[in-house]
């Protein structure tokens, strides 16, 4: 009774979970159905969910569009520069507060947990008006700056718990062999901290990647804007190509999605940092 029982439970727990995976996917359906219909057939009354004439086309027309393609480059040259300061900024931070003990340190720790309390949102004026003043609208520095300081925290976090899950002994016997601090950090402890890496890493990506908010504020030049701000000029109060809308959208996801699949296995490591001593 005991084996029945348990097949029952897990063809049950995996139909919830394809459930849960199509409820999931079906926004994405929508937007590539979407993406896939000629103009005409966006005015159709009732709506219909699939295209009667597919045009996979209107993929390669938005990939080849001019202003597509400069909305894509600046939000890779501001996710790849976010990303490469946080990980610069958080490693030594991290690698510190997880090795030493010093006076200030909960308080420290503290600072940084509660940034990750502030949302974008409601900072953003107090941003337009500090980078106003520094003369940086409009500028790559202002996003990379404002995204490097919101995501550096969590960084901080998951690279001080990875850190700390490394035995000193492993240290210690490299400062036996003749290796300086600095040289332990970066030939034996970040090596065997990849996954943390890794996950910290693709975090800061990714939340660059999507921000909206403060690059909606900040760029208002039309070559500087990243492409979650580009994309809406194609439905507007004037013009509406949802079809192109939803083409870009999909092209947009497909960077996340591949490098999810490249370093699946580190993020699990990474996100499990620290629960096991």
């Amino acid at each position: 009774m005991i084996a029945p029982r348990r097949a029952l439970g897990q063809l049950g727990l995996a139909g919830v979970g394809t459930l849960l995976a199509l409820a999931f996917l079906a926004p994405y359906l929508v937007m590539l159905l979407t993406a896939a219909k000629p103009e005409a057939e966006l005015r159709v009354s009732p709506p219909r969910l699939t295209p009667l004439d597919w045009q996979w086309s209107n993929l390669l027309a938005v990939l080849l569009d001019g202003d597509f393609q400069t909305w894509l480059r600046v939000s890779l040259i501001v996710a790849i520069a976010s990303m490469a300061l946080v990980v610069v900024a958080a490693v030594p931070a991290a690698y510190y507060t997880a090795r030493h003990r010093f006076r200030g340190r909960t308080a420290f720790l503290f600072l940084v947990l509660v940034t990750q309390m502030f949302s974008p949102t409601s900072l953003v004026v107090g941003l337009h008006r500090e980078f106003f003043e520094l003369d940086l609208i409009n500028t790559y520095t202002a996003l990379i700056l404002t995204n490097a300081a919101f995501n550096l925290a969590f960084a901080i976090w998951i690279l001080r718990a990875f850190f700390a899950s490394i035995p000193r002994e492993i240290e210690e016997a490299a400062a036996v062999d003749g290796c300086g601090r600095v040289r332990v950090l970066c030939r034996i402890v970040l090596p065997l901290s990849l996954p943390g890496l890794v996950t910290a890493a693709i975090f800061a990506f990714i939340a660059a990647w999507n921000e909206y908010i403060v690059a909606l504020t900040l760029m208002t030049d039309p070559d500087k804007k990243p492409l979650t701000v580009g994309v809406t000029s194609y439905v507007t109060a004037y013009v509406q190509h949802w079809n192109s809308l939803f083409a870009a959208s999909i092209i947009a996801i497909v960077p996340v999605v591949v490098l999810f699949a490249l370093i699946e296995r580190y993020l699990v490591g990474g996100l499990t940092a620290g629960s096991v001593k």
